[in-house]
C-alpha cells in the first residue's frame, strides 16, 4: 500500500494532538455506561478480529487433534491434510502481515497494545518462529523428502500453540469496546480505515 492510501493519510493527519495526555488518562478514567449502539460501534474491530481468529481456531483444532490422535481426519488424504496445514501457515502469516502493515500502526498512535515492543507483536514473532518450523515440515513432507509422521508435527504445533492460543484473545481483548473507548472518540471509531 502506498504512503498516500487512505489508511496511512489518515495515520499521519493531526491525530497526535493530546494522544500523550489520553494515552495517559487511559488507565485511570472511570466511563459511563455505553448504549447498545455504542458499544457495537466501539466492538466492531473486535467482532471482525475474533471472526478472523475463529478460523484459525477451528484450523488448528483439526490439525492438532489429528496429531493427538495420531490419525488423519476421515476422507482426507495425506496431501490433503498437507494442504490444510500449509493453509493454516499461509493464511496466518498473511493475517499478522496485514496486521503488521496496515492495522497495528494506526492503532500505535493512541494504543500502547499495538506499539512494536508490546507483547501482541513479540507474540507475532514468537508464533511464527514455531509456525515456520511446521512449515518447513510439511514443504518437506509435500515434496516427498520426508514422511508425514503425525507424532512428528504435534511437538512442532506443541511448541507455539500456546502462545498462539493466548495471541488470540489478547488481540480481540485489546480490541474490544472497554478498551477501545479509552483511546478513541465515537467519531475516531467511525473513521478508523478497517
Amino acid at each position: 500500500m502506498s504512503e498516500s492510501s487512505p489508511i496511512n493519510t489518515w495515520a499521519q493527519k493531526g491525530n497526535d494532538d493530546g494522544n500523550a495526555a489520553v494515552q495517559k488518562q487511559a488507565h485511570n478514567i472511570s466511563l459511563p455506561r455505553l448504549s447498545p449502539a455504542e458499544f457495537r460501534l466501539y466492538n466492531r474491530l473486535a467482532e471482525k478480529m475474533d471472526y478472523f481468529h475463529n478460523h484459525f481456531r477451528h484450523s488448528w483444532n483439526q490439525l492438532y487433534a489429528a496429531c493427538a490422535d495420531n490419525k488423519r481426519p476421515a476422507g482426507l488424504s495425506i496431501r490433503q491434510f498437507i494442504m490444510m496445514g500449509l493453509n493454516f501457515c499461509s493464511q496466518l502469516g498473511t493475517h499478522h502481515m496485514i496486521e503488521e502493515e496496515h492495522v497495528f500502526p494506526i492503532l500505535a498512535k493512541k494504543m500502547p497494545e499495538f506499539c512494536e515492543e508490546v507483547e501482541l507483536l513479540q507474540q507475532h514473532r514468537q508464533i511464527h518462529a514455531g509456525m515456520d518450523r511446521l512449515e518447513d515440515y510439511l514443504k518437506h513432507c509435500l515434496s516427498g523428502a520426508t514422511d508425514l509422521r503425525l507424532d512428528e508435527m504435534k511437538p512442532l504445533m506443541d511448541g507455539f500453540g500456546v502462545v498462539l492460543w493466548a495471541h488470540l484473545d489478547d488481540e480481540v481483548r485489546a480490541l474490544g469496546a472497554e478498551n477501545m473507548r479509552k483511546y478513541w472518540t465515537l467519531e475516531e471509531m467511525t473513521k478508523l480505515p478497517m
